[in-house]
């Protein structure tokens, strides 16, 4: 069966509610927060892994880091293309899987953000990805993921929730699996007469796991935050952010 997130007419039905403007207005601010936990020297190279239409790639490029952008979705990528174009911006935008993509020393960064990990078939999966970027890593290199992570998946849980974005009537239906390692998902989104549907389910990390998979990889000083701003990982935590780097 094929995969859903490899669908790219998933992507393009649901990219209208997914980047809207709220989230491309929250960029700077994250971009802000990647360059405080990374400590990124000027000109870096960095890989945005899973850049859908570059929100982030974009931001990193314009403040002068050397960026490739890497995602499944060749539309996001021809979106992402024409954004650098029109701001004239040199980024590298590649056509791949995440689970193979592999430049081996590459890269001084590599950040994986907006909950692009998990949705795989099984964890050695997200292991196969983690192990790529440690390999595209150069010595000293910093990764960072920001997900969903099982402490605030439980703590903020709800089982539907409504709403209109962009035009759209959102309706989502939530559930959790195998006692919270995963949230199973139900999007419907309507618009006049048009409906688009899709299901499917998330891996969730609590940092035990998340330290195991980064550390089975090679990484090493895993660290947790629970913001863009560095606030620690706990009760009042708003995201689930793990930092690693590679010795």
């Amino acid at each position: 069966m094929a995969e859903w997130f490899a669908d790219p007419d998933f992507w393009a039905g649901f990219a209208p509610v997914m980047f809207d403007g709220e989230r491309w207005a929250e960029v700077p601010a994250v971009v802000d927060g990647i360059e405080r936990l990374a400590g990124l020297r000027p000109g870096a190279a960095v890989l945005d892994l899973c850049c859908g239409p570059g929100r982030h790639a974009l931001e990193l490029a314009a403040r002068g880091y050397r960026v490739t952008g890497v995602d499944i979705t060749e539309s996001f990528l021809e979106a992402a293309r024409g954004s650098a174009a029109d701001r004239a911006l040199d980024i590298e935008f590649v056509n791949a899987d995440a689970r193979v993509f592999e430049r081996p020393g590459a890269f001084a960064l590599c950040v994986n953000l907006f909950t692009s990990i998990g949705y795989f078939a099984s964890s050695d999966e997200d292991l196969a990805l983690v192990r790529r970027v440690f390999s595209s890593l150069a010595d000293g290199g910093v990764f960072i993921v920001e997900t969903l992570g099982e402490r605030l998946a439980r703590r903020d849980f709800v089982g539907s929730e409504r709403f209109k974005r962009e035009g759209w009537t959102v309706e989502s239906r939530y559930e959790p699996v195998c006692d919270w390692e995963a949230l199973q998902t139900r999007w419907v989104i309507t618009r006049g007469t048009e409906r688009r549907e899709r299901r499917f389910v998330q891996r969730l990390y609590s940092e035990e796991r998340m330290e195991s998979v980064l550390g089975s990889a090679g990484f090493v000083g895993i660290e947790f935050r629970g913001s863009w701003a560095g606030a620690a990982y706990d009760a009042s935590a708003t995201q689930f952010i793990a930092i690693a780097r590679k010795s």
